[in-house]
């Protein structure tokens, strides 16, 4: 009763559209950070004289960090309070943005990037906890909505914006840029957002869970960079292959005995949360893939600036953010299996089209392609949210949040992975200097990716009609 008068208590502050804004900060930052760093990508390889396959991972690493801390900074967070963990986050996120940004080299760089990763993990599982706290349930869905603009808000400025600030003060400046408004997000946390009471439970970390979760990842991801290097048939490949897969069958036994999982599996015997869980996945691989390789045509076999090719990269979120919303009311009406699959069928297209482009294309084409692509991601996003949260228990929302946010970055991983071997692969029986040659890796992972999109549409089909009222 005494938590009841709590949350009561804090749902009638005036003050939360502050909290709202607070958080939105944060989402802002971490989306445009995302973005910015994708599109300064091929600026920052050139600058060290390195290879796109260790570029790569100043990508691959933050998301893989985020990916497998990210359920265990949750729990961490109902233990020791949302409102801490959060600021903590902030305050790990905004050193690691400035140690990323006096990275002397690659190597530097990408553990800086590990490092700001544990930060950004600690904001994206305690955020939507503190929305949902603060809000009365009659404008959740509105505040988490409002979030989401700002998500969209930072990937479409994301672009041009990296691109100006790496042409006008160099790459460094896009890091630097997380410093002052990340201070400016930490110190009006620490006003407005209320404190919460952490669970009286005595529950312990699931380390085993985590610990097996990443490095299967890791694995994984490894094997994907390094196989054109060493050879996919080559007895290390294989074995870091297998280890993978061992070491993530291993993490779903751990899981299914443990008394406090980092994952729920039981969760997986709805069919519509399953579905809804592995369609995101399928889409943020598109959605990074696009992301990844996107800036090395325009930048690097075009011949644009940052800032040019940034303005292009543009074209996708404006459209994710204008069709989300809409998408969201109409699954409403119609449930999410209609808007769902047809959502992931458009992104196809616009990725067929995009992988259409040679060196003689008019960028205009690459700008459909993107809008169109953008217009498929909008339509899927927001509902198949609200599916998989709606499918969930009143007492597994928390969970649900955390396998929605997971999903979404082991897409993100995977996406790197897969498409940047491909196009390492590609790149290494040619010349990395000869446009044609990247032209034809970057046109082939596209074609991978429409394949994949496609698949996600035929998944998202299969789960059934979840109309309202049925």
């Amino acid at each position: 009763m005494a938590e009841n008068t709590q949350n009561k208590t804090l749902l009638s502050i005036d003050s939360k559209w502050l909290v709202l804004a607070a958080i939105g900060i944060g989402t802002y930052m971490s989306a445009l950070d995302t973005s910015v760093v994708n599109t300064v990508l091929p600026v920052i390889t050139d600058y060290f004289h390195t290879t796109v396959a260790t570029a790569e991972w100043v990508v691959t690493t933050y998301l893989l960090v985020v990916s497998g801390l990210l359920l265990l900074v949750g729990r961490l967070g109902d233990m020791r309070g949302n409102k801490s963990t959060y600021i903590t986050g902030f305050v790990i996120f905004v050193i690691g943005s400035a140690l990323c940004s006096l990275s002397p080299a690659p190597i530097y760089l990408i553990l800086s990037r590990g490092f700001q990763a544990l930060g950004a993990a600690m904001l994206f599982a305690n955020s939507p906890a503190i929305l949902t706290r603060t809000f009365p349930a009659e404008q959740r869905g509105q505040a988490l909505g409002l979030q989401g603009s700002m998500t969209y808000l930072g990937l479409t400025t994301g672009p041009f914006l990296g691109g100006w600030l790496s042409d006008t003060f160099g790459w460094h400046s896009v890091f630097y840029i997380n410093v002052p408004i990340g201070l400016l997000a930490i110190w009006l946390s620490l006003k407005v957002i209320p404190r919460d009471t952490p669970s009286d439970k005595r529950e312990q970390f699931d380390l085993a869970g985590a610990f097996t979760f990443t490095t299967g990842l890791v694995a994984l991801l490894f094997a994907l960079n390094q196989g054109h290097s060493w050879g996919w048939t080559s007895p290390i490949i294989i074995g870091l292959f297998i280890a993978s897969f061992l070491t993530l069958g291993w993490f779903v036994r751990i899981e299914s005995r443990v008394p406090a999982p980092m994952l729920d599996l039981s969760l997986f015997k709805r069919r519509v949360f399953t579905v809804s869980t592995i369609s995101p996945i399928m889409n943020y691989i598109c959605i990074y893939s696009v992301l990844f390789l996107t800036p090395f045509y325009l930048i690097q076999a075009r011949g644009l600036s940052a800032s040019q090719a940034g303005l292009i990269l543009t074209a996708q979120p404006i459209i994710m953010a204008l069709t989300a919303p809409l998408s969201g009311t109409l699954s409403d009406k119609v449930g999410s299996r209609i808007p769902t699959t047809l959502g992931l069928f458009i992104f196809g297209i616009g990725l067929f089209i995009i992988s259409r482009l040679t060196l003689t294309s008019p960028f205009s084409h690459a700008v459909i392609g993107l809008a169109i692509s953008g217009l498929g991601t909008g339509l899927f996003v927001a509902p198949n949210n609200s599916a998989l949260m709606g499918d969930a228990p009143k007492n597994r929302q928390g969970i649900a949040s955390g396998v929605l946010a997971l999903g979404r970055n082991v897409g993100m991983v995977l996406g790197i992975g897969l498409t940047g071997a491909i196009f390492t692969t590609i790149l290494a029986h040619g010349s990395q200097n000869d446009p044609s040659v990247l032209v034809h890796a970057f046109d082939v992972s596209l074609i991978f990716t429409t394949a994949v999109a496609l698949l996600g549409s035929v998944i998202s089909y299969t789960r059934g009609d979840d109309r309202p009222g049925r």
